[in-house]
């Protein structure tokens, strides 16, 4: 039986006077994937901030192999909606950032680019890449320093279906090849039951956990397999509930919450 990794107690999260997370828990097994879904201002993306040591300002405790999340860990990886790769680094300096100047040049950038079939792209610039390929380099780059956890926010959200199934099972294969345990964000619920072990649904108004959906199937998936129909049955179900709680809570949050803080890029790596 597989060790819990990931242990998440948010009693509290406000941004001002706007409630964004209450009595959250949750824990991740090693090796697990789960995915978060849930209506836009539930708290998802902050969750995973929270996660990732981003976000501090809260109430409660979150322990990543029983310690507190810290920024550059080399435990947690982090994939963006967007590659967000720096444009004047090649492809292979972005991938090996965290070893500094030169970075591309380290033996795990190969073996990375090659996994994730940019092996003849090394030397290109980012502007040479098409949205697939980018987002395949950043997963190269989330997956450089060894994470024992990858953060992933809507990383697909910007192709179109045909390569997000393709970067959906490059993923899958990565991380069985790894043993990375995968926390993912979505609002597909089709890419959330095919991908996960496990889809959490959150409600609105404050976030909080509305349940989960276990998805006992082994991999590789066929996704016209209709035990995948039944789990997104279920998912929808558990949406539908969460969706009906946040119109019943809409008049007492006319006004939209503030903005997380920005963050400084200048000040973070790209694998927490």
């Amino acid at each position: 039986m597989s060790t819990t990794l990931v242990q998440i107690q948010v009693e509290e999260k406000r941004f001002r006077a706007h409630q964004v997370i209450d009595r959250l828990a949750l824990d991740i097994r090693a090796g697990e994937i789960v995915s978060l879904v849930g209506p836009s201002g539930c708290g998802k993306s902050t969750l995973l901030r929270i996660v990732a040591g981003l976000e501090t300002d809260y109430a409660g405790r979150v322990l990543i192999k029983g310690a507190k999340p810290q920024l550059h860990s080399p435990e947690v990886g982090f994939i963006f909606q967007e590659p967000r790769l720096l444009p004047w680094l090649s492809v292979a300096d972005n991938v090996g950032f965290e070893a500094g100047r030169g970075g591309g040049k380290h033996p795990r950038v190969g073996e990375l680019l090659a996994e994730v079939g940019l092996a003849a792209f090394a030397d290109a610039w980012p502007k040479q890449l098409s949205g697939g390929m980018a987002q395949r380099a950043a997963i190269a780059r989330g997956l450089f320093t060894q994470p024992a956890l990858l953060l992933l926010d809507e990383p697909f959200s910007a192709v179109d279906a045909f390569t997000r199934m393709r970067l959906q099972d490059l993923l899958l294969s990565i991380a069985a090849h790894h043993g990375t345990t995968l926390l993912l964000v979505t609002h597909d619920v089709d890419e959330a039951v095919y991908l996960s072990d496990r889809v959490v649904v959150m409600n609105s108004g404050p976030g909080r956990i509305a349940g989960d959906v276990v998805v006992p199937l082994p991999r590789p998936r066929d996704r016209r397999d209709p035990a995948l129909g039944r789990a997104r049955s279920e998912v929808l179900t558990l949406l539908n509930g969460a969706q009906q709680d946040y119109h019943d809570i809409a008049p007492d949050i006319a006004a939209a919450p503030p903005a997380a803080a920005p963050i400084d890029w200048s000040k973070l790596s790209f694998a927490v």
